[in-house]
């Protein structure tokens, strides 16, 4: 399951010298995130109400390119690992066929009381949360 969605640049994000502040890629990518579980059904309310979360512990970012204002870009986000209580996601950010961002997520299931891992409840366990 590959996740798409766009945003379009704003001039606000961007930097001295007219690129996007390398820190606002990191809203780009949790965006996506966000519409990736969306785009796979996964109810994200229903499990912070049972006191779980999805918790970063990683994030590497590969920038090759620079975004402007204006820019429509094109987010990409797709499971490339899956453990019992977390698991690794692949994103890119591309203009057109240009490639702006590379990254590697990896994410774990939290139990919101007691800040400890958590095997993933079977309602959340999603197929597309595999590769």
């Amino acid at each position: 399951m590959k996740c798409e969605c766009s945003l379009r640049v704003r001039s606000y994000e961007c930097d001295i010298y007219g690129h996007v502040n390398n820190a606002n890629y990191l809203h780009y990518l949790e965006y996506a995130r966000y519409e990736f579980l969306r785009d796979i059904d996964f109810d994200f309310p229903a499990l912070t109400k049972a006191d779980y979360g999805i918790y970063i512990a990683r994030i590497e970012i590969d920038y090759k390119a620079p975004a402007l204002t204006d820019d429509l870009l094109t987010l990409w986000t797709w499971p490339v690992k899956k453990g019992s209580a977390s698991g690794v996601l692949a994103q890119e950010i591309r203009r057109g066929e240009a490639l702006i961002v590379a990254a590697r997520v990896t994410w774990a299931l939290v139990n919101s009381r007691t800040g400890m891992p958590a095997k993933i409840p079977a309602q959340w366990d999603l197929p597309a949360l595999r590769p």
